[in-house]
C-alpha cells in the first residue's frame, strides 16, 4: 500500500504530538518510574489509543520493580571505595576486594541493566501499555512501535557542566577507582602473608612508592565523593523530549491511519508504552517476559524511539544497551532505508558505552526482533536528562521528520519488504 497520503500529514502530526505532549507534562505531574504520574499518563495514552487511533485491544498492565535501584548502585560502590582509599595503607586485601565488589556492582547495575541490588530498594508498581489495531484480513506480519512515558531523575552536573563535564567526572571516578585495586594487588604482592592475613605493616606503608600511590589516589577521592550527587532523586524532570516524543511516534501513525480510515489488509500494528525506561528498561523486560511467545505466529518487529529531537541526529542504533547488545539487522535497515526514501536526513549508529540504552535492548534480549531510534547527540545534550526537556523545548522538524520516517517504514514492511 502506499501511504504518501499519510506522509502528507506530517505537519498536522507534528502539531497534534507537542499539543499532547504538553497536555501530559502539564497535567499528571511528575513521571518519575512506578509513580503515579506515570501510571496516569499511562491511562490517558491508552485511552487515545483507543478512542483516536481504533485500537481493539487496548491493555494497561502492571508490574512491580525496584526503580532506586538503578542509581541506588552508586551508594554502595562509592561507600566501598571510599573505604578502600582509607583502608589502603593498612589492609590491602579488604582494599582491593572492596574496589571489585564496587565495580562489579557498577558493572551489572549500570553497565549490563542486571537487577544486582534491587532488594535493598523500595518496591513499586511500573505500567506498561498495549494497543493494537488488525487487519482486515489474514494476519502475515505484525509491527509495533515503542517508546517509554516515564521521566528522568535529574543530572546535576549534566545541568550545570554539559554532557562533557558530566561524562568527564564519571570517568575520572571510575578511573581512580581501577587504580585502587591495581595498586593494592600490588601492596599485596609485596606484602606477601602479612597483607594476605590483614596485618597491618607500618614498615611497607611508608615504603615510598605506597606513599606516593597513596597521593594519587587521594586525587580523585572529590571526584568519587561527588558520584554521590550524580543523581538528584528528589528532582524530576518533565521527560516531553525523554521520552514522550518516543510514545507519540507509534501514537501519531496510528491516528494518521485512522483519521484517513486507511486499513491495512494484512499488517497488524501494535503500540507498546513501556513504563520505567529510567530504571534500568524495567518495563520493556516484564513486558517481554509477559509476551514472550504472543507473536511468534508470523514476523514481528518492534521499533522503540528515544528521545526523538534533533532533526541532524536522528539514528538507528544497531548495537544498544553501553554498545553490548547488538539490535536485529533486518529491522534496523527497514528504517534506515526507509528514511532514505522518504528524503529525511538519518545515520547509523550505536548506543556507546556510558550512552545508556534504549528499550530495544530489552525487547531484543527478550527474544524479540528489534531496534532503537534515537534523535539526539549520544555527547549527550544539555536538555539530557534535566530540567531543560520541557513541552517548550521540543524540535518540531525532528519530530516530523522521524513521523515521516515512521510511516515508509510501515509502508515499507506491509509492501513485504525484510518479512518474505
Amino acid at each position: 500500500m502506499n501511504l504518501q497520503k499519510i506522509i502528507d500529514k506530517r505537519d498536522e502530526m507534528t502539531k497534534y504530538a507537542v499539543a499532547e505532549i504538553t497536555h501530559i507534562c502539564k497535567t499528571f505531574g511528575k513521571r518519575d518510574p512506578g509513580s503515579e504520574g506515570e501510571r496516569k499518563a499511562c491511562e490517558y495514552m491508552a485511552d487515545v489509543l483507543k478512542n483516536e487511533c481504533g485500537c481493539e485491544t487496548v491493555k494497561v498492565e502492571s508490574f512491580e520493580e525496584h526503580p532506586g535501584a538503578f542509581y541506588g548502585w552508586l551508594y554502595f560502590t562509592i561507600t566501598m571505595v571510599l573505604a578502600a582509599a582509607a583502608l589502603f595503607f593498612v589492609y590491602p586485601l579488604v582494599s582491593a576486594i572492596l574496589c571489585a565488589l564496587g565495580l562489579f556492582i557498577m558493572i551489572m547495575e549500570f553497565g549490563l541493566y542486571k537487577k544486582c541490588v534491587d532488594i535493598f530498594f523500595k518496591k513499586k508498581t511500573g505500567h506498561n501499555v498495549y494497543a493494537v489495531k488488525k487487519c482486515t484480513g489474514e494476519v502475515k506480519r505484525r509491527i509495533m512501535f515503542n517508546g517509554h512515558p516515564d521521566a528522568a531523575w535529574e543530572w546535576p552536573v549534566n545541568y550545570l557542566l554539559g554532557g562533557v563535564g558530566f561524562e568527564a567526572h564519571a570517568i575520572i571516578a571510575m578511573a581512580g577507582t581501577v587504580l585502587y585495586l591495581v595498586f593494592s594487588i600490588i601492596y599485596l604482592a609485596i606484602s606477601g602473608a602479612k597483607g594476605i592475613a590483614l596485618v597491618p605493616d607500618m614498615t611497607l606503608s611508608n615504603a615510598p612508592w605506597v606513599v606516593k600511590a597513596m597521593l594519587v589516589c587521594l586525587i580523585f577521592v572529590p571526584f568519587q565523593f561527588g558520584l554521590y550527587f550524580m543523581c538528584n532523586t528528589r528532582r524530576v524532570v518533565d521527560g516531553a523530549n525523554d521520552n514522550l516524543t518516543g510514545c507519540y511516534m507509534g501514537i501519531c501513525l496510528l491516528k494518521a491511519l485512522h483519521d484517513e480510515g486507511v486499513e491495512l489488509e494484512n499488517t497488524e500494528i501494535g503500540c507498546i508504552l513501556t513504563g520505567s525506561e529510567e530504571s534500568g528498561l524495567r518495563g520493556a523486560e516484564a513486558w517481554s517476559k509477559a509476551h514472550k511467545h504472543d507473536f511468534d505466529d508470523v514476523p514481528t518487529f518492534i521499533i522503540a524511539y528515544d528521545t526523538i529531537h534533533d532533526p541532524n541526529q536522528l539514528m538507528v542504533n544497531y548495537r544498544d544497551l553501553n554498545g553490548t547488545v547488538k539490535a536485529d539487522k533486518e529491522v534496523s535497515d527497514l528504517f534506515y532505508e526507509a528514511a532514505v526514501e522518504a528524503g529525511v536526513p538519518i545515520k547509523k549508529g550505536m548506543v556507546p558505552p556510558m550512552g545508556g540504552s534504549t528499550d530495544s535492548a530489552a525487547f531484543t534480549k527478550g527474544g524479540f526482533r528489534s531496534t532503537g531510534i534515537t534523535g539526539l547527540n549520544h555527547k549527550l545534550e544539555d536538555y539530557y536528562h534535566t530540567r531543560r526537556d520541557t513541552y517548550d523545548n521540543l524540535n518540531e522538524t525532528g519530530i516530523g521528520n522521524c513521523y515521516a520516517a515512521t510511516v515508509k517504514c510501515l509502508e515499507k514492511f506491509d509492501n513485504g519488504e525484510k518479512t518474505e
